[in-house]
C-alpha cells in the first residue's frame, strides 16, 4: 500500500504535486491504473487509481473512501521539551508518530537549551512518518509554550509529569487508565526545575515515572507514548 498526503481533497480527481508525482513515478515506478491511497490527514482515506502517469502532474481517480481510519477511542498529547541537538527531537516526532500520537507541544522549560524550533521542518517529518507508517491521521504540532503557559490550560484529560528526581512516585502504566485521553509533560535535558514540579502538582499533574533507567528527553517522551497505547491494545 502505498500512500501520500494532501490537505486539500474536494473532487473526484486529485493531481499529485509535482514532488510527489515524481516519487510516484520515478522512484515507486508506479503505472496507469495501478492502486494507492490518499489521505487528508484529519482520518479519511482514499483508494484511488492512476490516471494520468506524468512526472510533474500524476493525477489520481478516487474510487473509495474509508472514514475515520484508525481512529482511536482515546488520544495522546505529549509536551516535551525541545532537546538541544534538534535531530534528536526529530527522531522522537518521527518514532510518536509511528507508534500512535495525537498532539504534540514543544515545551518552553526554566532548563530549556533550546526555545526557537522551525514548525515547517519538524512538519514534514511528522508528514513523512505518518504516510510511511501508513496514518489516515495526521499529529497537530502546537506552538511552542513557555511552561506557565502551558500548566495554565484546562485539560479533559488524565495529566502527568515525568521527571528524574529519585523521590517515589508510581509508573505511568499503574496509574494510567485505558481509553482516557492523556496528556503528558516531559522536562529538557536539565530536567523540570523544583519550582516546575511543584506548580504542576499544585495544577492537578500526577507525577509518574517512567522505569528505573534514566532516560534521555526524547526517549522518555518515546516511553511515555508508547506506554499509553500499549495499554490500550
Amino acid at each position: 500500500m502505498h500512500l501520500f498526503y494532501s490537505l486539500d481533497i474536494s473532487s473526484d480527481i486529485y493531481v499529485l504535486s509535482a514532488e510527489e508525482s515524481l516519487h510516484c513515478i520515478k522512484v515507486l515506478r508506479l503505472k496507469s491504473r495501478d492502486v494507492v491511497h490518499l489521505s487528508d490527514g484529519k482520518g479519511n482515506l482514499y483508494k484511488t487509481k492512476i490516471k494520468d502517469v506524468d512526472v510533474k502532474k500524476c493525477s489520481l481517480e478516487i474510487l473509495d473512501v474509508t472514514k475515520e481510519y484508525g481512529k482511536k477511542d482515546y488520544k495522546v498529547h505529549i509536551a516535551v521539551a525541545p532537546t538541544k541537538n534538534i535531530n534528536r527531537f526529530e527522531w522522537f516526532l518521527e518514532k510518536a508518530t509511528e507508534i500512535g500520537i495525537d498532539q504534540i507541544t514543544p515545551l518552553i522549560c526554566e532548563h530549556s537549551e533550546r526555545r526557537i524550533i522551525k514548525p515547517e521542518r519538524l512538519n514534514r517529518v511528522i508528514i513523512s512518518a505518518m504516510k510511511q507508517s501508513l496514518k489516515a491521521y495526521l499529529p497537530i504540532l502546537n506552538p511552542p509554550q513557555s511552561f506557565a503557559n502551558f500548566i495554565d490550560q484546562k485539560f479533559d484529560s488524565e495529566k502527568y509529569i515525568a521527571y528524574c528526581s529519585e523521590d517515589y512516585r508510581d509508573n505511568l502504566k499503574t496509574l494510567y487508565q485505558k481509553q482516557k485521553d492523556a496528556v503528558i509533560m516531559i522536562g529538557p535535558e536539565g530536567d523540570f526545575s523544583e519550582q516546575e514540579i511543584s506548580i504542576a502538582i499544585k495544577s492537578g499533574f500526577k507525577p509518574v515515572n517512567l522505569g528505573l533507567e534514566r532516560l534521555r528527553t526524547e526517549t522518555a517522551a518515546v516511553v511515555a507514548c508508547h506506554t499509553i497505547n500499549l495499554i490500550n491494545l
